[in-house]
């Protein structure tokens, strides 16, 4: 039986640069819910190589591969007091550890993006697990 040529353009192709992965980032959370997004308020997407050694160290990661993404920020309950100096909401994805996960499972890389925002958005404003899961389900 003859095999049929699957290489598609993958040998020309390079990984995905950090302006590609915020690219997606940006686009995925354009798509997701107006009132899931609502609870950031102002919020930078912004996509790194790996987190740095104090986020390693402070989370207690065996690795930087073990962090898909970050929320920094303010919750609800924060964002209306009359505290100065409020931190600005930002996402960070880490671009090398979205990779690795990439190529070890089946899943679109898009599809994997969608899913670290909703989750780092979810997790930080108190969302269950079966909240996320709606929100990942409308957003596909």
């Amino acid at each position: 039986m003859a095999r049929s040529n699957q290489t598609a353009d993958w040998g020309n192709r390079l990984s995905p640069s950090l302006g590609e992965i915020e690219s997606l980032a940006i686009e995925a959370y354009a798509h997701l819910p107006e009132t899931f997004r609502a609870l950031c308020g102002d919020i930078t997407i912004q996509v790194s190589e790996f987190p740095d050694d104090q986020i390693v160290e402070d989370m207690g990661l065996e690795s930087p591969f073990d962090l898909l993404g970050l929320f920094e920020g303010t919750g609800i309950g924060e964002r209306f007091s009359l505290q100065t100096g409020e931190q600005a909401n930002r996402i960070t994805i880490y671009r090398r550890a979205i990779l690795d996960y990439w190529a070890e499972y089946e899943e679109a890389l898009g599809e994997i993006v969608t899913h670290v925002l909703i989750h780092e958005i979810g997790h930080h404003f108190g969302l269950s697990d079966e909240d996320m899961e709606r929100i990942e389900a409308s957003a596909e």
